[in-house]
């Protein structure tokens, strides 16, 4: 079959590799489409490389299943699905508390075993254990692979105590901070949207943000106190990797208020921060970057019910031949969200 082959930090080369063989208790996807996440973008860039190399990275996928295991019963041939990506154990300490990114023994799709960035993918049984796959129907491929991501997204919210009445200010509008504000809409808070990239406030604001400001043409600090009476937002999502801009955010909550910073800084960076706010404000502060499997049926509910608009955050489409033009477009920013389709 035809892959993207990671071999070293920038070096990644469409190469035919044996196709992937599944035993009696996995399932073999032919690929439909898959997403270039930031994180495969980071790994590239040696950010948090893959534990393995060569790898195959990609991680989420959606496609239909084209061999099924004697012992595996819950699938058939021809079955259009999408995949969680995390192979966790069901049976760590994290795993009963339905933290499944946090498992104790997890691997899963770029690490630990090949990704999507292929023709063909195999699904362990752990994942199959788990209920990770779920069947798409007519949804297009395109929008399954957004199920992982909004999962993501909605694993936040969760932690956040997200409701009715928030307002909810999202600091970065890339691919994760459209869903952060479209996820938010959704459970009913006011949302304001903060980015450098007027065609991305653009698209922020198809979503429902009711309140977009650009940091470098105004006062965001100013602007949201303002529509807030003064006191800051309820909750402030930092869907950015860069440490600096989640240092100079922190201002924007509220006393009382959650910080969740969802974005992945580079390993090794530190930030200041005052303990005094955190403190006598009585910040909460949390973190998320992944999702249980529960978040990912959650997810694959939401984009039933809202194909349309959740696809259109998808701003490009490439072949597998062009994979490394569509890692570019993400590492330099352009547009939004980026699909290999098959």
């Amino acid at each position: 079959m035809k892959a993207a082959v990671v071999h070293a930090l920038h070096d990644i080369r469409i190469e035919q590799v044996a196709t992937p063989r599944p035993n009696e208790e996995e399932i073999l996807i032919k690929v439909g489409a898959a997403g270039v996440c930031s994180t495969d973008v980071k790994q590239l860039a040696g950010l948090s490389p893959p534990r393995h190399m060569p790898a195959i990275l990609g991680h989420e996928v959606a496609g239909r299943i084209v061999e099924v295991g004697s012992a595996v019963t819950a699938w058939e041939l021809g079955q259009r699905v999408a995949v969680y990506p995390i192979a966790a154990c069901g049976a760590c300490f994290y795993c009963h508390d339905g933290r499944h990114s946090l498992c104790e023994n997890e691997f899963g799709f770029g690490h630990g075993i090949n990704g999507a960035f292929a023709e063909f993918l195999k699904v362990p049984r752990q994942i199959l254990a788990l209920g990770g796959v779920v069947d798409i129907g007519e949804l297009s491929y395109e929008a399954g692979v957004l199920i992982e991501p909004l999962s993501c997204v909605i694993s936040a919210a969760r932690l956040c105590g997200t409701q009715p009445g928030d307002t909810v200010a999202v600091v970065g509008c890339g691919p994760m901070g459209q869903l952060h504000v479209y996820a938010s809409k959704k459970l009913g808070a006011r949302v304001l949207a903060l980015d450098m990239n007027e065609e991305r406030l653009a698209s922020a604001r198809v979503l429902g943000a009711d309140m977009t400001l650009n940091p470098g043409r105004c006062d965001a600090l100013e602007e949201i106190r303002a529509a807030t009476g003064q006191r800051g937002a309820d909750i402030l999502i930092i869907a950015v990797g860069f440490v600096d801009v989640v240092e100079s955010s922190l201002p924007y909550v509220r006393n009382g208020g959650v910080v969740n910073i969802f974005g992945g800084t580079p390993q090794g960076q530190m930030m200041t921060l005052d303990p005094r706010w955190l403190h006598y404000g009585e910040i909460m502060l949390t973190g998320t970057f992944g999702s249980s499997v529960m978040d990912f049926h959650e997810a694959h509910a939401w984009i039933q019910e809202d194909p349309d608009i959740i696809i259109s955050i998808l701003s490009h489409r490439c072949s597998l031949d062009d994979i490394v033009s569509a890692v570019s477009l993400v590492r330099e920013g352009k547009g939004t969200k980026t699909a290999v389709v098959m």
